[in-house]
């Protein structure tokens, strides 16, 4: 074989994978500016806070991928994170132990999101207006429960949020930073080693070909915002840890930026093409965007919207290009 032929067989890269190659060279080029443009940017600690910080962000952009691999949407996501910071810090306050707190919180968010996934498939109702009724809900029940701000004072609760660990170099993570990454990996086995999963992907492909395939479609589609709803429950469990509150007005407009975090991922929004790694690589270019707006301590934070704004349009762009060669 010559070195050409070679080497045009190492360059031919699936398409599927390109949306994560691309957003990998983003975090990359972003992070690289950071290291050359600020002092201490490219230390440990300042990777390990992109993940502590953005740990719930993880475990949102988790669920949001299983659903937009199905080619639906859950605009829910962020109200359902907000209410089980109520449920949480109501909970706790009332005397409740901590595990059953956290039961509670868990069978809430998966409850709500069987309930928005049976009424998608049995009602063929657009997921964006059975969804969006849900945030409606969630936000409501928020302030059903407490229209004020309820802080978590349980000792164990907060012993587990501002436990850390150590690791070399000085470098300290949170246990958020461990459930997420737990998620990140369930994840990635449920995807891609189990049938359910690989149902999800033949769903998001072609649903009639995998109904005519035998592939239990019903079940994928709507497990797939039951999984959303446990990810965005656990994922409000984080946030109270984060913020050690409950708050109605918690993760207001998180779900877009969950959104954003997988289509910049290079989940394709048509679904049936889509890496659950390149959803956290997503959540990882917004916070590098936002340490280094934060570094450069003279612009607003509303800079983070206009530059994810410019990547979403870029990727969106990207992923018509895909869509259009493969048909």
């Amino acid at each position: 074989m010559s070195t050409s032929t070679l080497a045009s067989t190492r360059l031919r890269l699936p398409q599927r994978f390109l949306p994560v190659v691309a957003t990998l060279v983003v975090f990359v080029v972003t992070f690289g500016i950071g290291s050359v443009r600020y002092q201490d940017f490219a230390s440990g600690q300042v990777v390990a806070n992109l993940f502590i910080d953005n740990a719930f962000l993880i475990v949102l952009a988790v669920g949001m991928t299983f659903v937009i691999l199905t080619g639906g949407i859950d605009l829910s996501v962020g109200a359902v994170a907000a209410l089980s910071t109520m449920i949480a810090a109501a909970t706790l306050k009332a005397g409740w132990p901590p595990l059953l707190s956290i039961l509670a919180v868990l069978v809430a968010g998966t409850g709500l999101g069987l309930l928005m996934g049976l009424v998608i498939h049995h009602f063929d109702v657009q997921p964006f207006i059975v969804t969006l009724a849900g945030m409606f809900l969630a936000r409501g029940l928020c302030f059903l429960i407490s229209v004020e701000s309820v802080s978590i004072t349980d000792t164990s609760f907060r012993t587990f949020a501002t436990g850390t660990l150590a690791l070399p170099g000085g470098v300290t993570l949170t246990y958020s930073v461990l459930v997420a990454l737990a998620v990140v990996a369930a994840a990635l086995y449920v995807l891609h080693l189990t049938r359910f999963g690989r149902t999800v992907y033949a769903v998001g492909g072609s649903e009639s070909s995998a109904r005519l395939m035998g592939l239990a479609t019903a079940r994928a589609k709507v497990g797939v915002y039951a999984v959303s709803g446990f990810c965005s429950a656990l994922g409000g469990l984080l946030f109270a840890l984060y913020m050690l509150s409950g708050y109605g007005l918690h993760a207001v407009g998180m779900e877009l930026d969950v959104i954003a975090a997988v289509v910049i991922g290079g989940t394709l929004l048509a679904g049936g093409v889509g890496y659950v790694a390149g959803s956290m690589a997503g959540v990882l270019v917004l916070g590098t965007v936002q340490a280094l707006i934060s570094f450069e301590g003279t612009l607003s934070s509303w800079w983070t919207k206009i530059v994810i704004g410019v990547l979403l349009l870029a990727f969106i762009v990207l992923q018509r290009l895909i869509v259009r060669q493969r048909q």
